[in-house]
């Protein structure tokens, strides 16, 4: 095996020569770095490596007007393990915040784990000689409570949390905020907290992670990082991304994985800045043979094209599988679902059951445009005894009080019951006790739907926030086959489908 000398010296290369994305604004006209941080870096003897520095300069890039460049998407580094990029943050908010007084940064990660492991190496910065004096006197390092963090004698702090344990919310005038292990970050948790920046002077969001696992892709947590990724390197430039987007990864094809081969070390020095100057061999040795063939690929080599597939819930081949003519026609069903799609459009869906299995189909689909009408129509085929299960969240739920007027058995149905829906669904389809009339609408929603979680005990339901996604036929499928298990199947009333 080729040994790579290792020295503590700085990598010197600059950004742009190593990164295999580094998307830039390019209304750049000057930087604060040589304001906040380059002047506190030799008195704390510290050296961060030329890409570090090129990452700083970039984030605290501003425009001619003063503004800074990154304001709106921010700064997000998907970069592998043991490459420097948590230290190399680290440093400049140190810097940054001896610099200026106040200064109030936020570290989120998902994990308290990981959150106290950050914590201790920012420490161990901070009690550096020549930095100690500059901390607060009495606890410039609070390990527990709610002033987790770093404390400084101008009145700056550095406070660490996890976001699963609702670290983040509530913090108002936050000058930066940093999203560690953002493969973890939902939208929606992104939305709470980066309201806490409105009125900050600075407004620094860094968003720092590597490629997340099928899993995280499949339950969408991972889509705040996959969104800014998907932005900055897609080719539609009629909107400029208004952010910073580095990455360092390896080439994709022909990859090796044996530690012997010499071009596994060839790829790992693309993906990892580091490499060579700052970390050896064995640090990597002690990843990869702790990790899977796939994590290797993802956090050492920091390839995101191999997750970058949402995988199907259902596969293709399994559903089309379940093909199947269905009942007789004029059969009733056992229970009926409706749901609409993001712009308000109906669609209803029957399912038969029998004790064996069921078979669910799409009845209506873009057809039924008044609501009266639809309701109408719903009910001359529910009648007053076959279940009708709309969700209460769905754009559908206008239906409910309609169709109850018209006597109907209607089940308004709870974020618990969609979770009971999809896991039944799933089940039935795994199991092959589902059939189903191979209907293009309902292909192409399972082709592109995903899960968002539902509760914390596994519970999941199908992700309607994707508007290029129409989902509702798949969804209002689910619920009729929900609807179907609730329901003891009834064959003595024949009615027109």
């Amino acid at each position: 095996m080729p040994r790579a000398s290792v020295s503590l010296r700085a990598n010197p290369a600059p950004l742009v020569e190593i990164a295999r994305h580094c998307i830039i604004p390019d209304d750049i006209a000057f930087t604060r770095f040589y304001e906040l941080i380059a002047p506190e870096l030799p008195g704390m003897r510290i050296e961060l490596d030329q890409w570090q520095q090129d990452i700083w300069e970039i984030a605290l890039g501003l425009r001619a007007d003063g503004t800074l460049c990154c304001d709106v998407m921010g700064v997000t580094l998907s970069i592998a393990r043991q490459a420097g990029k948590t230290w190399g943050v680290m440093v400049g908010l140190v810097a940054i915040c001896l610099a200026r007084p106040g200064t109030t940064v936020v570290w989120s990660s998902h994990h308290d784990r990981t959150s106290s492991e950050t914590l201790a190496k920012i420490a161990g910065i901070v009690e550096k000689p020549a930095i100690r004096s500059r901390m607060r006197q009495q606890h410039p390092v609070v390990f527990t409570d709610d002033n987790r963090g770093v404390h400084f004698a101008n009145g700056s702090r550095i406070l660490f949390g996890a976001r699963s344990s609702g670290f983040g919310r509530g913090f108002s005038e936050v000058d930066i905020q940093v999203y560690d292990e953002c493969q973890n970050l939902k939208e929606a948790a992104l939305t709470d907290m980066l309201a806490a920046m409105n009125v900050s002077e600075i407004g620094l969001a860094f968003f720092m992670g590597t490629p997340p696992r099928p899993q995280e892709t499949r339950l969408g947590v991972d889509e705040a990082f996959r969104r800014r990724r998907n932005r900055a390197t897609s080719e539609d430039k009629s909107r400029p991304y208004k952010g910073v987007f580095v990455e360092f990864s390896a080439d994709d094809d022909g990859i090796s994985l044996d530690l012997n081969d010499p071009t596994f070390w060839v790829h790992l020095a693309r993906a990892n800045p580091a490499f060579g100057f700052r970390v050896g061999e064995s640090a990597i040795e002690r990843l990869v043979e702790n990790m899977s063939p796939d994590d290797v690929l993802r956090e050492v080599m920091g390839i995101w094209n191999k997750t970058e597939s949402v995988q199907a819930v259902i596969s293709d081949a399994e559903w089309s599988a379940l093909t199947s003519a269905g009942p007789p026609n004029g059969t009733p069903p056992t229970a009926i679902g409706v749901d609409a799609s993001h712009d308000g459009a109906l669609v209803v869906a029957a399912c038969w059951r029998d004790n064996e299995s069921a078979h669910a189909e799409v009845i209506a689909i873009d057809t039924l445009t008044d609501d009266e009408a639809a309701a109408d129509w719903i009910a001359d085929r529910a009648g007053r005894r076959i279940a009708i299960v709309i969700d209460s969240a769905s754009p559908a739920a206008r239906l409910i009080p309609l169709l109850k007027n018209r006597k109907c058995k209607v089940h308004a149905g709870t974020a618990a019951d969609m979770a009971k829906a999809c896991g039944g669904l799933y089940a039935a389809a795994t199991n092959q006790r589902l059939t189903h009339g191979g209907q293009q609408p309902v292909d192409s929603a399972l082709a592109g739907a995903k899960k968002r979680p539902i509760g914390q005990a596994g519970g999941w339901g199908w992700d309607r926030r994707d508007p290029e996604t129409n989902i509702a036929p798949l969804v209002a499928m689910t619920l009729a086959h929900y609807g179907a298990t609730l329901t003891k199947p009834r064959t003595n009333r024949v009615v027109t489908i």
